[in-house]
């Protein structure tokens, strides 16, 4: 088992950046890839980006494309998330995920943190 806890949330404003951070308890952290995905108020939760165990593979939804890096040390157990040029359509709840391939689906992710608020002021 994985479990999960996201940091580095907070208030920003637009076109600043901010730096999510996923620390992982467990001895097989660095077997599962890992995923971030949000959710915005009355919306579904939708992907963000992922990276395999490895690194090697990094899978990014095309709105944070060029914006957002995913990034993970595997001796530290953690995973983050570099936001940069936020606009307010970031604005949402930051989930960390931990699953068995990089996917961009929800379904493939086991293991979900309580979540970090992301708002970004116009």
């Amino acid at each position: 088992q994985v479990h999960v806890v996201e940091s580095g949330g907070g208030l920003v404003q637009a076109g600043g950046s901010l730096r999510l951070s996923c620390a992982a308890s467990g001895r097989t952290f660095s077997a599962y890839a890992m995923g971030w995905f949000r959710q915005a108020p009355g919306k579904e939760r939708e992907f963000v980006a992922a990276i395999s165990w490895s690194g090697g593979h990094t899978p990014y939804a095309d709105s944070v494309k060029g914006r957002f890096t995913i990034s993970r040390d595997n001796g530290k157990n953690t995973v983050y998330l570099q936001m940069n040029s936020l606009k307010p359509e970031d604005t949402a709840v930051y989930y960390c995920a931990a699953g068995v391939g990089s996917s961009s689906s929800v379904r493939d992710y086991d293991y979900w943190g309580q979540g970090t608020q992301v708002t970004v002021s116009s």
